[in-house]
C-alpha cells in the first residue's frame, strides 16, 4: 500500500486472506459475481476495510474520485448537496463509487455513514497493479464496471426522459389552464 493510502486508512485491511466471510460477500457483489474463487482471494488482498461512525463522510461531492466502495456492515447514504437530498440508501452488500477506478473525475455526490458501518474500499491504484499482475483478471473487472457504468447512465436517461416528459405535460397544462 502507498504511504498516501496508508495515511487515509491507517493500514491494510485486517481481515485474513481467505475469510470466508468477506470472500462470500465479494461474491455477492454484482461486479464480481463472475469470478471463480481464486480470483475473489487476488480481489480480497487488495480490499482495504475502513470503519465509520454514525455521520462520518466516506467521500464529499466534488472530491476527486479514487475508487470504489463495498458495504460490508451498516448503512451508507448517497446524498446530492448542497440541499443535502437523499438519493438513495445501500445496505450489506452494496457498492458505490465504482466510476472512479475508470477515471478519477470529481464524485457526483456524497457518501456519508448513516450508521456505525464499515466498508470495503477498492482503489484504483490497486486495481491497476492487478491488471498488471493479473491482465485476465484486470480487463474481467474493468468490462464488469464499464457495463454498470453504462447501464446506470441508460437509466439515468431513460429518467431524465421520463421527468422531461411529465414536465412537457405540466406546461401544457399550465397553458391550456392560461387560456
Amino acid at each position: 500500500m502507498t504511504t498516501a493510502w496508508a495515511r487515509l486508512f491507517g493500514y491494510k485491511s485486517n481481515h485474513k486472506p481467505g475469510d470466508v466471510s468477506t470472500i462470500d460477500l465479494l461474491a455477492r457483489v454484482p461486479l464480481f459475481e463472475d469470478l471463480r474463487r481464486r480470483e475473489l482471494a487476488a480481489v480480497e488482498r487488495i480490499l482495504h476495510r475502513r470503519h465509520y461512525s454514525r455521520g462520518e463522510m466516506i467521500f464529499r461531492q466534488g472530491e476527486r474520485g479514487m475508487g470504489m466502495y463495498i458495504v460490508q456492515q451498516g448503512t451508507v447514504a448517497i446524498t446530492r448537496e448542497p440541499e443535502n437530498h437523499e438519493l438513495f440508501e445501500l445496505k450489506d452488500g452494496d457498492f458505490f463509487g465504482e466510476v472512479a477506478l475508470l477515471d478519477e473525475s470529481p464524485r457526483s455526490a456524497t457518501a456519508m455513514a448513516k450508521t456505525d458501518c464499515s466498508v470495503f474500499g477498492f482503489f484504483q491504484p490497486d486495481l491497476f497493479d492487478l491488471i498488471s499482475r493479473d491482465s485476465r483478471l484486470g480487463v474481467k473487472i474493468v468490462l464488469r464496471v464499464a457495463r454498470f457504468a453504462g447501464q446506470r447512465l441508460r437509466q439515468a436517461n431513460e429518467r431524465i426522459q421520463a421527468l422531461s416528459m411529465e414536465l412537457a405535460s405540466f406546461k401544457e397544462a399550465a397553458a391550456s389552464e392560461e387560456r
